[in-house]
């Protein structure tokens, strides 16, 4: 069989068929997939039956895996895959994976392990079709802006709902802090194409203070969650989603009444991001290399 690709929505995400990724792939395989990638973002795949190696051996398709986590614990045996557990805590913010290091990963891998009987959907947004929606004035705007990212904050609960087991979870998240400065828009390095690179951990714009930069990094991101320009994905067993971390942003719903839900999560690593003119993210604080390697 031939790899079928069907779009799921006009800016973002397809269904990928016709290949079976439990076996190692071939050459012309991992070329189609990954230029059905280059075009929609986020691929689904449906009735796969992978264990954590087989997850992590369909990742290395596409380059270095990273270590599951700079800071949280990964599976028991497996230290390159992240157990997404709604027992660990709930990712029901805008983000893209891992931004506050100085090279995130390239790319996702999420699979489904147990799913609740409703809700637990990943919003995944093309934040390609945002910089696109920017109006002209905005996008040069854009085009010259910095920001830091880091983990050094809550991204999740506000301080007065912090029970002892979630602050355990936030000072093991930032137990290493990390801040890192990329570009508000970063040019993907295989397509040329550029994205609004911000998200959950961008708390500052470079030489703006916070209040400003709250105000600015809202309006950029409320291009980027526009529905049109979101993939919303309602899990079933047995399947696999890969994104592309680098042009991308996603989010855990949490509408599931507290159900059990648990996604296992592999990455691939990333090269260091670079803007528009060209220069590359610089790191301010953290050093995360027992995490990843930097893609050539």
């Amino acid at each position: 069989m031939s790899i079928e690709i069907s779009k799921v929505t006009a800016n973002i995400g397809a269904r990928v068929s016709g290949v079976d990724i439990s076996k190692p792939l071939d050459e012309e395989q991992v070329t189609a997939i990954r230029e059905a990638l280059n075009v929609h973002k986020a691929l689904a795949f449906d009735d796969v039956h992978l264990d954590d190696e087989g997850q992590q051996a369909f990742a290395r398709h596409f380059g270095d895996l990273t270590t599951a986590h700079p800071t949280v614990a990964a599976v028991d045996g497996a230290p390159n895959v992240l157990p997404v557990d709604s027992e660990r805590g709930r990712a029901n913010h805008w983000h893209t994976d891992v931004t506050f290091v100085l090279n995130p990963p390239q790319a996702s891998t999420l699979r489904s392990i147990t799913i609740p009987p409703y809700g637990g959907e990943t919003l995944i947004a093309s934040s390609a079709a945002a910089y696109r929606d920017l109006p002209a004035p905005l996008r040069a705007l854009a085009d010259t802006l910095w920001a830091e990212h880091t983990n050094d904050y809550d991204y999740a609960v506000p301080d007065e709902q912090i029970d002892e087991e979630q602050a355990a979870q936030r000072a093991q998240f930032t137990s290493i802090k990390f801040r890192t400065a990329h570009p508000v828009v970063r040019v993907h390095p295989l397509t040329g194409e550029p994205g609004l690179f911000i998200g959950g951990f961008a708390q500052r714009i470079v030489g703006l203070s916070v209040g400003e930069s709250r105000k600015l990094l809202d309006l950029f991101q409320s291009y980027v969650t526009r529905p049109e320009n979101i993939l919303r994905w309602r899990w079933s067993p047995n399947q696999l989603v890969l994104f592309d971390n680098r042009i991308t942003q996603h989010y855990a719903v949490d509408n599931y009444d507290g159900r059990p839900r648990r996604l296992h999560r592999v990455t691939v690593a990333g090269d260091v991001p670079v803007g528009i003119e060209g220069k590359e993210s610089y790191s301010i604080e953290g050093d995360a290399s027992h995490y990843t390697s930097v893609a050539g």
